[in-house]
């Protein structure tokens, strides 16, 4: 269970990721917040959110990003029954 000062926080978080205004911005703000591990899991899931919408298999998602089957899983679940935050980035940077 999330508590109110979680929510709280994580309010905070994306207050602050929104008000970051370019990339360069964006990644002077994760090189400070998150480690470099941090960082580099979150841009591979979202690099298998990318494959897995042009219709890649698991196998060949595993063997091009190395992410593992219980990885690639969690982001397909998300992509299909999460929020559609996956959808909605993916588009947009596909602009």
């Amino acid at each position: 269970m999330i508590t109110d000062r979680e929510k709280k926080n994580m309010r905070q978080f994306y207050r602050a990721v929104l008000a970051l205004e370019n990339e360069e911005e964006c990644r002077r703000f994760f090189d400070d917040v998150a480690t470099i591990k941090e960082v580099l899991d979150l841009s591979a899931r979202l690099e298998v959110a990318r494959l897995l919408s042009e219709g890649e298999v698991f196998s060949e998602i595993s063997r091009e990003t190395g992410a593992s089957s219980a990885t690639i899983s969690r982001v397909n679940k998300c992509i299909a029954y999460g929020e559609g935050g996956y959808e909605t980035v993916l588009e947009r940077i596909r602009e």
